[in-house]
């Protein structure tokens, strides 16, 4: 039997996948979860086999929870289930561990398929978004202006920006135009947007 926890902040879409998972003889959903502090503790007291969490749940994030239950629950595997598949997340997902990542819009066959493989200890990636991961390549951004860029994404001011990486705001400033040329965005907003979707920052 493979234990699973169904993580998600939707209510009807955590009872529908749950309720579809029900429907498999070899699965029992032993927890659930609305938020990622909720789906950390509910996996450390019922301790599943596979945990499916979403993406983009309140608190830390399906990403985030992933990294901590590699580290507190390395015996379960993990499974972002997301409508917001882009290929930062993705590549962001496999850094943290996780084993399996695919969209709602996958059949309930394919589903169920994917829960038994990484179960199994297997792995699967939805192939398009996996294309797409790949065909975005390698960061142009050198690691100082990836730094930088990041910070600016948080919403920082030049000047606690280059406080915080410990250079002048003239050089934060000449860092934040060189990363709007490298992407071709508008702004340095635009630019943090690009680089989080292409797993660059």
């Amino acid at each position: 039997m493979i234990r699973i926890l169904v993580a998600d902040d939707e209510h009807l879409i955590r009872d529908a996948v749950a309720g579809l998972l029900d429907l498999e003889d070899d699965f029992e959903v032993v927890g659930r979860a609305a938020s990622g502090e909720e789906a950390l503790a509910t996996a450390l007291r019922v301790r599943p086999d596979v945990a499916l969490l979403d993406l983009q749940l309140p608190g830390p994030d399906g990403i985030e929870v992933a990294r901590r239950l590699a580290v507190e629950l390395p015996d379960c595997r993990c499974v972002i289930v997301t409508s917001h598949g882009r290929p930062g997340y993705l590549k962001s997902a496999l850094a943290a561990g996780v084993r399996g990542f695919l969209p709602k819009t996958v059949s309930s066959r394919t589903f169920a398929e994917v829960v038994r493989d990484v179960a199994g200890g297997g792995r699967y990636v939805d192939p398009a978004l996996a294309a797409e991961a790949i065909s975005t390549g390698d960061s142009p951004l050198s690691p100082r202006e990836s730094d930088v860029l990041a910070l600016a994404r948080d919403g920082a001011p030049v000047e606690e920006i280059a406080r915080r990486v410990s250079l002048s705001r003239g050089t934060v400033r000449n860092h934040l135009a060189s990363v709007i040329g490298k992407l071709g965005a508008a702004n340095r907003h635009e630019a943090a947007r690009i680089a989080a979707e292409r797993g660059w920052i």
